[in-house]
C-alpha cells in the first residue's frame, strides 16, 4: 500500500526575527502582502539597546556609499511617508543636506556620482558659495567645495519602528514581544523557529535582528560594535537649529577626518544639534548582549575637538551622550536577501548608514520571501557575496 503523503502543518507563513529598523518594516510589508506573519522582538518595539536609537537618522538621496543606494532611498521615503499617514505623526523631515570636502574625495565623488547616476537635482558650490549660503559651514579646509542635496533629511527612528510595528498588527500580523528566538532549523519543508519555552514551524524567516543576526545566521561575516553618539548646544546668543544647520556630512578644518550631523529642533519632541565623527574601522566586535552602556571621561575627546574646529556657534562641551550598536559588513554594504538556504532570508548588516533605507529594506525582504521581482537591482546587498 502507498504511503498517505503528509502535508506539513505550520505557525504562519513567515516569521520575522527581529522587530527593529529593518524587521518592523518587513513584518509590515509582508502583512500587507495577506501573508501570515509571525514577529518576534526580544524586547520592546522603539527599545535603545540596538542600532535604532538616538531620536535621529540621516536621509539622504544622493548616497556616497553607492548608487545603487539611491532608488532603495527613494522607495523608503515613500513608505516613511505612507507610515506618517497611518500613524498621524512626524516621521521624516526633509531638512535639504550639504556635502562639505575636497575634490576627488569620497563625500564629493561618491555623492556626485549616485546623482550623475539617476539625475539626481544636486547643485556643487564652491567654498565661497558654501560659506555665504550656510554660514555655519564658513570654516573649511583650503580648496573644499560643497555639494547640495535637497532631497535630505531626518528620520525619526524610534517612532519610525513603533509606527511600522502598529502597521504590521493592523494588516494581521502576530506580534511576540519580550520575546527572544534563541534557534531556527530550516529543511525542505519549512523552517522551526525555537525560544526559550516553545517552537513553532513556519514555510519562511526572515532575519532581520540587527547586532544579534550572527547568532541565528553564524556564517555571514558581520561585526556588532558599541558607538558613543552626541549633542550639542549651540553658545549664548547663537543658533544652531535644523534651518541654519542642515543635514551635512563634511571634512574638518585642519584635521584629516570627517564629521556628520544635523542641527537642533526645539520643542517637546525636539534634540540638540547630533554631530558625530566618520569611523570607517578596523571594528572590535562586541558582545551585544553585554554592550558597555558607561560613557567614560575621555570618550568625548576627539568629538570635542572636532566640533570645536568647524563650529563656533556650538559649544564643544556635549549636551547629551549615550551608546548604540552598529554592525558593520567587510564591504560596508547592507546584507538584504536570501541565504545559502532559501527558505532563510536576512537583512541588516547596517554599516552606519541603513535606517535612511530601512523601511525599503524591509520591502525587499518582503520581496525576497513572496519571491517577486525587487523593485530595483539590489545585487550588491546580496548576502551570498561574501561566500562566493
Amino acid at each position: 500500500m502507498e504511503s498517505e503523503q503528509v502535508t506539513p502543518r505550520f505557525d504562519a507563513d513567515v516569521a520575522v526575527i527581529g522587530l527593529g529598523a529593518v524587521g518592523s518594516s518587513a513584518a509590515w510589508r509582508l502583512a500587507t502582502r495577506g501573508l501570515d506573519v509571525l514577529g518576534f522582538e526580544q524586547f520592546e518595539p522603539g527599545h535603545a539597546l540596538g542600532g535604532s536609537t538616538g531620536a535621529t537618522r540621516l536621509f539622504r538621496v544622493a548616497c556616497l556609499e553607492h548608487p545603487g543606494l539611491t532608488p532603495i532611498a527613494r522607495r523608503a521615503r515613500d513608505l516613511w511617508r505612507e507610515l506618517e499617514a497611518s500613524s498621524s505623526q512626524a516621521l521624516f523631515h526633509e531638512t535639504g543636506g550639504i556635502m562639505i570636502g575636497p575634490p576627488g574625495s569620497r563625500i564629493i565623488e561618491g555623492t556626485l556620482r549616485a546623482a550623475d547616476a539617476h539625475g539626481l537635482p544636486i547643485e556643487q558650490l564652491d567654498a565661497d558659495e558654501v560659506a555665504r549660503r550656510f554660514p555655519a559651514h564658513a570654516r573649511h579646509n583650503p580648496g573644499d567645495v560643497g555639494v547640495w542635496d535637497p532631497e535630505a533629511g531626518i528620520v525619526r527612528p524610534e517612532a519610525a519602528i513603533v509606527a511600522a510595528v502598529d502597521a504590521a498588527r493592523a494588516a494581521g500580523a502576530r506580534i511576540r514581544t519580550g520575546t527572544r528566538v534563541t534557534a531556527i532549523e530550516p529543511g525542505d519543508a519549512g523552517v522551526t523557529v525555537r525560544t526559550a519555552d516553545a517552537e513553532f514551524r513556519v514555510r519562511h524567516v526572515a532575519v532581520t535582528s540587527g547586532p544579534w543576526i550572527s547568532r541565528l545566521v553564524p556564517d555571514l561575516p558581520l561585526t556588532p560594535h558599541r558607538v558613543v553618539m552626541t549633542w550639542f548646544r549651540a553658545r549664548d546668543g547663537r543658533d544652531a537649529n535644523l534651518e541654519v544647520l542642515p543635514v551635512f556630512i563634511r571634512s574638518v578644518p585642519g584635521h584629516d577626518t570627517w564629521i556628520w550631523g544635523h542641527g537642533a529642533m526645539p520643542g517637546p519632541d525636539g534634540f540638540d544639534a547630533k554631530v558625530g565623527p566618520e569611523f570607517d574601522g578596523p571594528f572590535t566586535p562586541d558582545d551585544p548582549d553585554a554592550i558597555d552602556r558607561e560613557i567614560h571621561p575621555d570618550e568625548t575627546d576627539e568629538i570635542r575637538d572636532l566640533v570645536a574646529a568647524t563650529f563656533p556657534d556650538l559649544d564643544p562641551a556635549p549636551s547629551g551622550v549615550t551608546t548604540c550598536i552598529m554592525t558593520h559588513t567587510p564591504d560596508g554594504q547592507f546584507v538584504v536577501g536570501p541565504t545559502a538556504h532559501p527558505r532563510v532570508v536576512v537583512g541588516g548588516g547596517c554599516s552606519g548608514h541603513s535606517f535612511k533605507h530601512a523601511s525599503a529594506l524591509g520591502e525587499l525582504v518582503a520581496q525576497s520571501v513572496a519571491g517577486e521581482q525587487p523593485f530595483t537591482d539590489a545585487a550588491f546587498l546580496d548576502p551570498r557575496r561574501f561566500a562566493r
